[in-house]
């Protein structure tokens, strides 16, 4: 007995110890862009190309280009369809409740169209991305009706059917799972939009694409850049709810967040970050030295900021602290919606980790643009490098079912 006793356990510690080589699926977020737009100047790592650098380290990695202003549900089903490849479907009850086309005729071949329940993948999202697969992880898990009034199924193969056990984990890097206090001036403005694409140098190219043909919306021939963005931002969808400014926004993420409740055979992980700190006279929070003029304006709106929610509540001087686009706060976890808040707790690097829970992890000295590799100095890239390899290898190390 005792024999089978310690063969039990030992068996129960190789279980544990297993290693798995499930891909690394990299989300971008709002305003984000694909490996191949902006002439090699990268969302994940901007000069640099985080991609590369962790399947240097043996890892494999997808980066996918979804809609950069889309709302999370569209965005969601393109990152399931550049995976597995096949026809763009946004879902017949979608596209007759918000009045786009359902199928506008993307098509994918597919960069791991072996992905299912023997095939897990982790998915990583920085921002809106962190959203994003959380989405894609609801929409695997439903059976989507299509029309009420007869009980009909969505035909697509996301929608039409239930598809579980294919994430292995889900982390967000930056995320406003509960909104940011932000949400309306970063949408009016594009600020950041503008920046980076001064960086890589490509302004008036046609190196960038919002990615709208579900809109019936493209860029026109030899339009200037300048006119292609207004043309989007005056478009009617900014008053609807399926765009990214609803999903961005305090009372559209606790929408979200009634519905994106945490699967308990997944592992979760969030990542914060900030660029600020307490300015002790004022009760403000205020950027930090070494925070970039991109960063700076808006990080000190966000630091004395006041939002209200519809019920009449409202944040408060805890959602001060922030990284010049989200409120730390907010990146912990789903907190709000009419379930209540996600489990949440701190990581602790020699806990026996357990799905269906979040683990966070920060906050990280890192604004929200140089924890992906933008606008750093050497020190920074060195310590958002690091983050990256430290993780990888934590998600490498989750036990194989």
């Amino acid at each position: 007995m005792k024999k089978i006793f310690i063969l039990l356990f030992a068996l129960l510690v190789v279980f544990l110890k297993a290693e798995n080589n499930y891909p690394i699926v990299l989300v971008h977020g709002f305003l984000g862009w694909g490996p191949e737009e902006l002439g090699g100047y990268k969302y994940w790592g901007g000069p640099q190309d985080i991609e590369a650098l962790l399947e240097e380290k043996g890892y494999k990695v997808f980066t996918v280009s979804v809609g950069p202003v889309s709302s999370n549900w569209e965005r969601a089903i393109e990152v399931y369809t550049q995976l597995k490849g096949g026809d763009i479907d946004y879902g017949e009850a979608h596209a007759n409740e918000y009045g786009i086309i359902q199928k506008p005729g993307k098509k994918y071949d597919g960069l791991y169209p072996e992905w299912d329940e023997n095939h897990p993948v982790h998915l990583m999202g920085h921002s809106m991305g962190g959203q994003t697969i959380r989405m894609l992880q609801y929409q695997l898990s439903q059976v989507v009706i299509s029309d009420t009034t007869n009980n009909e199924l969505e035909q697509s193969e996301l929608l039409g059917k239930e598809q579980n056990g294919w994430i292995a984990s889900i982390t967000s890097i930056s995320t406003p799972h509960d909104g940011t206090t932000l949400a309306n001036i970063v949408i009016k403005t594009f600020p950041y939009l503008q920046n980076i694409i001064g960086i890589a140098n490509v302004v008036g190219s046609g190196f960038y694409d919002f990615d709208l043909e579900h809109w019936g919306f493209s860029r026109e021939e030899n339009e200037t850049w300048s006119s292609y963005r207004r043309r989007m931002k005056d478009h009617p969808a900014w008053g609807t709810k399926n765009i990214c400014a609803w999903d961005l926004s305090l009372e559209g993420a606790k929408e979200l967040n009634g519905s994106l409740i945490v699967d308990p055979n997944v592992y979760y992980f969030s990542f914060q970050t900030t660029a600020t700190y307490l300015d002790t006279l004022t009760g403000f929070y205020i950027p930090r030295q070494d925070a970039t003029l991109l960063i700076r304006p808006r990080a000190k709106i966000l630091g004395s900021t006041i939002s209200y929610w519809r019920d009449g509540s409202s944040t408060d001087s805890t959602w001060y602290n922030n990284d010049g686009v989200v409120n730390t706060i907010s990146m912990t976890g789903p907190k709000t919606g009419a379930n209540g808040p996600d489990p949440i707790i701190e990581y602790q690097e020699n806990d026996l980790l357990i799905p269906g829970q979040w683990y966070t992890l920060g906050p990280y000295d890192l604004d929200h643009w140089s924890v992906i590799g933008h606008t750093l100095s050497s020190e920074e890239w060195s310590k958002a490098k690091s983050l990256y390899y430290n993780h990888a290898k934590r998600l490498k190390n989750l036990p194989v079912d």
